[in-house]
């Protein structure tokens, strides 16, 4: 690949065994998607979730580039919420992909920033998360709407399927704010849209408040949390592979149609939906206005963080409602 020879190890390993689909399909899959696969992940901090004995087995996020990689794999370094540093991958050519799928790697999940700058997004993604009792039809409804709501901001959104039953939408946007102000954006994008469609969508992070909807999970747009990449495979059964869709196409898609055994051939058959997404990066202006008019006329702040993230200014306190007991005075205290 790219004029370099990378070794299979046991690439009759079967890694999926309800289709009889093993390793070295996996490898052909990232080898065939090679080229629209690195225009996602080149120069982007990636972290890989490995599968090193099949999708039965357990597996593990490598957020930190595994030792003995060869030379012409390419680090950058990023700070974890902790404040911990870190050299992780960093994909520059078509043969980190294919050492990458070597290891067991099924998933790619890239930070939505590029080097030298990596603590500015260059990518607001919306990750469509359909709740039990929900399924891809009803997160695709989500979508459409919540489409319209991106264009209302000056906005332009590109779906895929996830891999399983929920939607990523990936807006390009101006690398000019940081991680804080672009999860405050993807919050309000996120009610505006629960504001049109309460019965379907939601942004509520306590799971026993989010009932039989579709939830808009803005944390993914935090520091260090990622999705899965488009053409990635996803450890399902079926070998699932995030696949681009055009929006036209979003209504009648099945997520089980995009495989590792289908995925290249739909490529060269449709070409790549996702080509051009960077071309016209656009700005946050009409979004944050969103933030501090939730602010301002409902009294809606920030949302809590995921437990693991230290304690964020202004962020509401980290307690499910169905935990929290009433003080004497009647106010609400953990």
């Amino acid at each position: 690949m790219g004029g370099r020879t990378v070794r299979v190890s046991n690439p009759d390993k079967v890694y999926f065994p309800e289709r009889e689909i093993t390793k070295r399909q996996v490898v052909e899959h990232y080898v065939a998607v090679a080229d629209p696969l690195l225009g996602v992940l080149r120069d982007r901090p990636t972290h890989l979730k490995r599968f090193v004995d099949g999708v039965t087995g357990e597996w593990f996020y490598a957020k930190r580039l595994p030792k003995g990689a060869p030379d012409y794999v390419e680090t950058v370094q990023v700070r974890f919420p902790s404040g911990r540093p870190a050299d992780v991958l960093c994909p520059t050519e078509p043969a980190v992909l294919a050492w990458a799928a070597n290891l067991g790697t099924f998933d790619f999940h890239p930070w939505p920033v590029r080097r030298p700058d990596v603590d500015a997004p260059d990518e607001l993604r919306i990750d469509l998360d359909p709740q039990p009792g929900t399924d891809f039809a009803d997160a695709a409804r989500v979508a459409a709407t919540l489409r319209e709501v991106l264009t209302e901001a000056g906005l332009r959104g590109w779906p895929k399927t996830s891999g399983g039953r929920g939607i990523h939408v990936m807006v390009p946007i101006r690398a000019e704010w940081d991680f804080v102000a672009v999860r405050r954006c993807v919050i309000a994008i996120g009610r505006e849209v629960c504001r049109r469609m309460p019965a379907e969508a939601t942004v509520d992070w306590w799971k026993e408040e989010r009932g039989e909807r579709v939830f808009l999970d803005f944390n993914q747009a935090a520091r260090d949390r990622t999705i899965a990449s488009a053409w990635s495979v996803r450890g399902t059964p079926r070998a699932t592979v995030s696949f681009p869709l055009r929006w036209e196409e979003l209504p009648d898609a099945e997520p089980d149609d995009f495989d590792v055994l289908t995925a290249a051939g739909l490529l060269a058959e449709r070409g790549d939906a996702h080509a051009g997404l960077h071309d016209e990066p656009a700005g946050l202006e009409t979004a944050l206005e969103w933030v501090e008019r939730d602010q301002r006329d409902h009294g809606l702040g920030d949302m809590p963080y995921p437990p693991e993230y230290p304690k964020m200014p202004g962020e509401p306190k980290r307690v499910q409602p169905s935990k929290s007991r009433a003080d004497t005075t009647g106010k609400t205290v953990s």
